[in-house]
C-alpha cells in the first residue's frame, strides 16, 4: 500500500465533518490530535461518540491471520465492512492476499491508497468503472484484479467495455456459484456455469480465473447444507479443470468465505483434490476485523470450534442520558444515525458517572429514532441525566458506515489514533 497516501490521512484537518470529536480540537491535524493522546471521557469528545477498543482490534486481526495460515487459506478480508485503508493496510501487514471489495466506488479508494490486489464480489458491468480498471491494469503491470461473472449477457458486456477501452491485459473473472436456488447472485447449474465459461473463452479481454461464491446465501443454512453447497463449488473447478479451462494459468482461484461459516470454507477447501495448477484457496471473512455484539456474535464460527480462539467486540459506542421521563424509562442521544440497527438493536453495556463505570443492569434499549436512544429501565438502574452510556453495536458493517474518523481508545480511555472511513 501507499505510505505516502497513508500519511496524507493523519495531515487531515479535524473539523466540523467529524462527529463527537472534541470542539477544541479544531484546526488539529489528525496526528497532531492523536499525538495529544487525550482521554475519550476527560479530553473533550462529545457524545455521541463511537470508539474502537485498541487492544480488541489487535486481538482480532492478529487472530485471523494465524487462522488462515494454520489452515492453509489465502486471505483477502472483505472491506466494505469497514471502508477503512488503515484497516486494509494492518490487515495487508499481517499477510493478507489483498482486499475484497464489492462495487466501483470502493475499488477507487483502495487504488487511491495503493492496494495491489482486489477481489471484487460481484459482477462489474459498468462501463466507466470497466474503463478505469483496463486503465489501472495497463499502468500497474503489478495490480491484479478478479471480480465475479455469473451470466453470459455480463460477458457480452464487460467484453465490449472493455474492447471500447482499448484494455491492454485480460480482466481475470471466476463464475460465481449461486448459493442455491433463490439464493442472491450467481450462475444457478452446472450447465449454465459451462456456457459462462464458453462465453469467456471466446472474447480476449477476459480470463477465466476461477470459481467463487458466498455460502452465507445457502437457503436455511446449516453446517451440512453449506458443506455440500462448498463441496459442488469445489466439484465445479475440478470439472473446469479438467476440461483444460484453466490453460496458460498459473494458479486457480477458489474463493468464498463470508463471516458466519468460515469453518466450513477452512474444512471444505482443505478437501480440495490435487489440480493440474496450484489453487489459491481465498478466504473473504471481513466483519472479523471489529467483531459485533450482536448478530455476528451469535454466529461466528468460533462459537462452534472454541479450541481455535474467540474474536472480540471491538466497538462502543457512547451516548449521554438526555431525558429520565419516568423511573421506566429514558433516552439517550444516540439513534439511527449513529448505531446500527438493520439487525439488531444496540446493547447497553456500561454506564459512567463522575468518572466512575458500572454495569447497565437493568438498562435494555429498545428502539431508535433518529437521533434518540430509548431505554427501559427496572428498579435496579441506576441512571440519571447526564450519565454516558456505553453500547454494544450489532452489525460491523452498518457501523463502520455512520463515522468518518473513528476514536481507537485503549482500555484506559486514551485515544492512540484515529481511523478514517470512506462510503
Amino acid at each position: 500500500m501507499s505510505n505516502e497516501a497513508l500519511a496524507r490521512l493523519a495531515e487531515e484537518r479535524v473539523d466540523h465533518r467529524f462527529k463527537g470529536l472534541p470542539p477544541d480540537a479544531d484546526g488539529l491535524t489528525v496526528a497532531e490530535l492523536a499525538a495529544e493522546r487525550r482521554n475519550l471521557f476527560t479530553g473533550g469528545f462529545t457524545t455521541p461518540v463511537l470508539a474502537l477498543s485498541a487492544e480488541r482490534l489487535a486481538h482480532n486481526l492478529d487472530l485471523m491471520e494465524t487462522y488462515a495460515a494454520r489452515h492453509g487459506l489465502a486471505f483477502a478480508p472483505h472491506g466494505k465492512t469497514s471502508m477503512a485503508p488503515q484497516l486494509f493496510q494492518r490487515q495487508i501487514e499481517r499477510g493478507a492476499w489483498g482486499i475484497t471489495l464489492a462495487v466501483p466506488h470502493q475499488v477507487r479508494v483502495a487504488r487511491a491508497f495503493g492496494v495491489q490486489r482486489v477481489f471484487l464480489a460481484n459482477e462489474l458491468v459498468d462501463a466507466p468503472a470497466l474503463r478505469r480498471i483496463a486503465a489501472e491494469l495497463t499502468a500497474d503491470p503489478s495490480f491484479r484484479f478478479v471480480c465475479y461473472v455469473d451470466s453470459v449477457r455480463g460477458v457480452e458486456l464487460m467484453d465490449r467495455a472493455l474492447r471500447d477501452a482499448g484494455a491492454a491485459r485480460p480482466l481475470d473473472v471466476v463464475v460465481e456459484l449461486a448459493a442455491g436456488e433463490g439464493a442472491r447472485t450467481g450462475v444457478r447449474t452446472g450447465e449454465e456455469c459451462a456456457a459462462v465459461a464458453d462465453a469467456v473463452a471466446a472474447v480476449p479481454t477476459l480470463r477465466l480465473a476461477g470459481v467463487a461464491g458466498y455460502e452465507g446465501e445457502v437457503p436455511r443454512a446449516d453446517p451440512e447444507r453449506v458443506r455440500a453447497w462448498l463441496r459442488r463449488l469445489v466439484a465445479l473447478a475440478a470439472a473446469f479443470d479438467e476440461a483444460g479451462r484453466f490453460a496458460g494459468l498459473t494458479e486457480i482461484v477458489v474463493s468464498a468465505g463470508g463471516s458466519a461459516w468460515f469453518d466450513a470454507v477452512a474444512d471444505v477447501f482443505a478437501e480440495i483434490p490435487e489440480l493440474s495448477l496450484p489453487v489459491l484457496k481465498l478466504l473473504r471473512s471481513g466483519a472479523y476485523v471489529s467483531h459485533d455484539d450482536g448478530h455476528y456474535r451469535k454466529l461466528t464460527p468460533f462459537n462452534r470450534v472454541p479450541r481455535e480462539g474467540a474474536l472480540e467486540p471491538a466497538f462502543r459506542l457512547w451516548a449521554q442520558v438526555v431525558s429520565r421521563p419516568s423511573p421506566e424509562q429514558a433516552f439517550a442521544n444516540a439513534g439511527k444515525r449513529d448505531a446500527a440497527h438493520d439487525l439488531d438493536l444496540p446493547v447497553a453495556q456500561a454506564v459512567r458517572r463522575d468518572g466512575a463505570e458500572r454495569p447497565a443492569d437493568g438498562v435494555t434499549v429498545t428502539g431508535l429514532s433518529d437521533q434518540h436512544a430509548w431505554l427501559a429501565t427496572t428498579a435496579e438502574a441506576d441512571l440519571e441525566v447526564g450519565d454516558w452510556l456505553g453500547m454494544g453495536l450489532s452489525h460491523p458493517c452498518t457501523s463502520f458506515d455512520k463515522w468518518q474518523l473513528i476514536p481507537v481508545a485503549e482500555a484506559d480511555g486514551t485515544v492512540v489514533d484515529y481511523i478514517r472511513t470512506f462510503f
